[in-house]
């Protein structure tokens, strides 16, 4: 008699430190200077930490590991491998486990590309941004376009899987210009693109910036015809759009990690302001790992743990995370796992927005449509709250 595997879980390690903070970005990030003793520190708490944690899940099937941040292209390889080869021997890897690690395409990362291959890294999301100069400068970043076409080609050749991170919505930027971005990202070998449009985040410098009148967010209708055209170019390219932002050659392609996520699948959560969902007999515990870095440490020192009160989520809660992460999904979340919320297809809010045309009529899942997409948050704000 064979034994049913243990149940699935992506293990999330955030490295908090960038060599620039971008004006768009709101993550918990620190400047990479003069920190080497807080790191070496950092990378023995992560360690710590993923070890008191297996204590929580049990045994688990491993089937991805992420390397976030900040800029995890940043770390030493070998603290990396150390990392991989932990959680590995901590759970039960899969076959084709998947493990990705976020890199910026500078030239002086991209001579790291080799060793992270060979520490274990399986999967490169390179945060292109843009293949234009003039962009990159507005957006704060310290490469330039034909460093970031010289990065994609050589993580292409070394990587199984690469997916390349863009952002549009720019000020100025037309859908003629972001159509060839498009086509030009599709020609450097990935497999994998996630367009995101720009946000405007409360807090970053470009708030700030927009507050001062120094630019203006994009007008929604060109945000919404970009959006149209990412679809458009994509589609024509091979690329199919499994999640709002994701597109992806084939099924193998697309993010084994994210899904974790929007499949509503366990997850831990280690690093500073890392997050975790973890399953266990009274329902699913949510865990935020304390955000400075210093204090991260401390507290794995102390408790084992790099959390503090871990939020055990009712019924109701788990409910509108499900709503919220898998309706993202062109498959959609099962009718069933939305028990909690009252939602079924017959609904009042559920009929009227498939009467509008925004959710899939499918008595099994909620999908929203083509239609539905390009209005996701309003959608979900329905759903969960009834406005």
């Amino acid at each position: 008699m064979t034994t049913a595997p243990a149940p699935h879980l992506g293990v999330y390690i955030h490295w908090p430190y960038c060599a620039r903070i971008c004006p768009y970005c709101d993550f918990n990030v620190y400047r990479d200077r003069g920190r080497e003793a807080e790191k070496a520190a950092l990378v023995d708490a992560i360690a710590t930490d993923l070890e008191a944690q297996r204590r929580l899940t049990g045994e688990r099937t491993l089937v991805s590991i992420f390397f976030g941040g900040g800029t995890p292209s940043l770390m030493a390889p070998g603290d990396v491998a150390r990392l991989i080869d932990l959680c590995r021997t901590l759970w039960t890897p899969v076959d084709d486990l998947e493990v990705s690690l976020e890199a910026n395409p500078t030239d002086a990362e991209a001579d790291r590309f080799a060793a992270l291959a060979g520490a274990g890294v399986t999967r490169l999301s390179l945060g292109v941004q843009s293949l234009d100069d003039a962009q990159l400068a507005f957006l704060g970043r310290n490469h330039g376009a034909e460093e970031a076409r010289r990065a994609a080609v050589l993580a292409a050749s070394l990587f199984p899987r690469l997916s390349l991170d863009l952002i549009y919505a720019l000020p100025g930027q037309t859908p003629e210009e972001w159509s060839r971005a498009l086509d030009e990202a599709a020609d450097l070998g990935a497999e994998h693109i996630s367009p995101y449009q720009l946000t405007i985040e409360a807090g970053t410098a470009f708030d700030r910036a927009i507050r001062r009148g120094r630019f203006a967010a994009a007008d929604p209708d060109l945000a919404a015809r970009l959006y149209d055209v990412t679809q458009e170019v994509l589609t024509a390219r091979g690329f199919t759009a499994y999640e709002v932002s994701n597109h992806a050659r084939g099924e193998a392609a697309r993010s084994r990690h994210n899904l974790v996520y929007w499949q509503g699948e366990d997850y831990v959560g280690v690093g500073p302001g890392a997050h975790g969902r973890i399953s266990n007999p009274q329902g699913r515990l949510a865990t935020e790992g304390v955000a400075a870095v210093g204090a991260y440490i401390d507290n794995v020192l102390n408790t084992g743990l790099g959390f503090s009160d871990p939020e055990q989520l009712d019924d109701l809660a788990r409910a509108e995370e499900r709503v919220l992460m898998g309706l993202r999904l062109l498959d959609g979340v099962p009718w069933r796992d939305l028990a909690a919320l009252d939602l079924h297809p017959e609904h009042d809010r559920a009929v009227q927005l498939r009467e509008l045309g925004l959710i899939a009529s499918d008595p099994v899942r909620l999908r929203a449509t083509t239609d539905g997409r390009r209005v996701l948050d309003s959608i979900t704000r329905l759903l969960i709250v009834g406005r």
